[in-house]
């Protein structure tokens, strides 16, 4: 497959950009997965609305800020200003949108968010709070990897297009690191020639020297499916929803287990602690262990819900 899409929808004043639309299907689907879910538990919308708000501000800043002291720290001291604000300021000014978000950020800032919503919103033990909300993260994890893809970032290795779903990638980075578009097509403006490499056919000799490689961010993204299609299964057809923490510990084991897996084939994003342990395993493999074992423990510990004493009301099927 050869993969070289827009940046978005051009609406003439404003584009829509993939990644970006991504994230609010995957925002939109995971409100409406979790009214069903407050419906069943028979709790307010209005509580749905402050969880909404809030998980939303706690992916985007967590993954922002995780991104930056995992894999670009030196942001801090070579340009603050960027860690937060979607431009840069060094060596010249220039809007870059926001780039750089990392999962593992995102995952510890909405569990510290949950906390602070159990305790002052729902009134509800937090793993009865992150049981349920683990359901449409997981949705969203989906979208968020075909925003990837879309971008034609964090993709794999190189490899034979006889792979599974070989794809160049033909605005991935590494490629045009030591190229010149611009040099190459004649065409100063980076988007047409992006777009002129694929319609213009004198240009094939220049796309046949990239390279296939395994689309890391598909293998990442149909994984998800599966622990989505899980976890969904487990809360509406069987009763461990009321086993307090079992939910949220399976989440973490199947979820972080797929990104421990899926590294092996992704090109590496660096990162300080790939560096300390001498390339044994990429920075993304190692901040998933700890997720991976904190699952484990409560998947083992989970235990009825000290909520079993609240009869759940027998409420007509919600149909999806």
């Amino acid at each position: 497959m050869i993969w070289n899409p827009s940046e978005g929808i051009n609406l003439g004043f404003f584009t829509i950009h993939y990644y970006s639309l991504m994230f609010v299907v995957a925002f939109s689907l995971g409100w409406y997965i979790m009214k069903h879910i407050f419906i069943r538990e028979n709790q307010s919308l209005e509580k749905l609305d402050t969880l909404f708000v809030w998980t939303v501000l706690a992916t985007l800043v967590g993954a922002r800020l995780g991104h930056v002291f995992f894999y670009e720290r030196e942001l801090l001291s070579q340009d603050f200003l960027r860690v937060f604000l979607p431009f840069r300021t060094k060596p010249h000014f220039e809007f870059t949108g926001f780039q750089g978000l990392a999962s593992h950020g995102a995952a510890i800032a909405i569990i510290a968010t949950m906390y602070f919503y159990s305790k002052k919103v729902i009134q509800k033990p937090i793993l009865w709070v992150l049981d349920r909300v683990v359901i449409p993260v997981a949705s969203g994890a989906i979208f968020v990897r075909i925003g990837n893809f879309f971008n034609s970032e964090i993709y794999g290795h190189i490899t034979h297009k006889s792979s599974f779903l070989a794809t160049k990638f033909v605005r991935e980075d590494e490629f045009w690191q030591s190229h010149d578009l611009k040099g190459l097509t004649n065409i100063n403006d980076t988007q047409k020639a992006f777009e002129a490499l694929t319609t213009n056919p004198k240009f094939a000799p220049i796309v046949e020297q990239i390279p296939y490689r395994f689309p890391a961010q598909l293998y990442e993204s149909l994984s998800y499916i599966f622990v989505f299609a899980i976890l969904f299964y487990l809360y509406w057809k069987t009763n461990a929803r009321e086993k307090q923490g079992f939910l949220f510990g399976l989440f973490l084991v199947l979820l972080w287990t797929v990104r421990f897996l899926v590294e092996f084939v992704k090109e590496s994003q660096g990162g300080d602690i790939e560096k300390w342990f001498d390339g044994l395993f990429t920075t993304g493999q190692w901040l998933s262990i700890p997720f991976i074992i904190i699952g484990f423990y409560f998947v083992l510990k989970a235990k009825k819900s000290n909520l079993s004493k609240f009869r759940y009301k027998k409420i007509p099927k919600v149909r999806f």
